[in-house]
């Protein structure tokens, strides 16, 4: 029997851990328990996980609460997953247990295994053609599975990472404040509209107006104007 261990990952110190380990611990009560704060997507630079990966023995299991906290990076994650099965290590997903390894493994274990030989070569070979066809097609359905998790992951990350980038726009187009800085005062909603146009319309940020053409769309003075544009391109 080999060592159990959970993995546990978080983007930022400001996230609590503790709800993954004990989703893993609920299942497996006698993992040793690994925690890391990790804002990539790429496994390079993951100390903890690095480390425990060159560690580990044929009959290790790697507990994870979910797909993401293997890798936010579909292809390095199915890269990663399919070495770690030729190595025999176990992998276990609470949330997508429909690609636990050993999912991956009875698909490779219920392949169709016969000896055809009826004394006639073209139909022995012909069979063994189709027998082959089927398995294969049995353990590409498994590597899909799997892909579409890291997939599904994957995208997650992005849709999060693109709603924060247009909520942080949205929040300092309406001149809210953004970190730690003092003194920051709401707008107008004229000023708000103002910035839109010269976000979309002004040559600065690829549209096609130049200023004066810009400025007179946007119904601002030039000083404002200008202001607007200053802004805008501090962000």
């Amino acid at each position: 029997m080999g060592m159990e261990y959970g993995v546990c990952r978080i983007s930022t110190k400001k996230q609590n851990i503790e709800r993954q380990v004990r989703n893993i611990l609920k299942n497996y009560p006698k993992a040793t328990i690994i925690k890391e704060t990790f804002t990539g997507t790429k496994l390079e630079g993951r100390k903890e996980f690095e480390n425990l990966l060159k560690i580990l023995k044929q009959g290790d299991t790697l507990i994870f609460d979910s797909v993401s906290r293997m890798s936010r990076n579909s292809g390095e994650g199915c890269t990663l997953y399919e070495d770690l099965f030729n190595k025999g290590i176990n992998l276990v997903f609470l949330k997508e247990s429909y690609i636990d390894t050993d999912i991956y493994r009875k698909a490779l274990d219920n392949q169709i295994k016969l000896d055809l030989n009826i004394e006639d070569k073209a139909t022995d070979e012909l069979m063994q053609t189709i027998i082959t066809a089927l398995n294969n097609y049995t353990i590409a359905l498994a590597k899909e599975q799997i892909k579409k998790a890291f997939d599904q992951s994957e995208k997650e990350v992005k849709d999060l990472q693109q709603r924060t980038s247009e909520g942080i726009l949205t929040a300092k187009l309406s001149g809210k404040q953004i970190g730690q800085k003092k003194g920051a005062k709401l707008t107008t909603k004229k000023s708000i509209v103002a910035k839109e146009i010269i976000l979309k319309h002004s040559k600065n940020f690829n549209g096609t107006l130049n200023d004066i053409e810009c400025m007179k769309l946007a119904n601002v003075s030039r000083n404002t104007y200008y202001n607007y544009k200053r802004e805008l391109q501090l962000l």
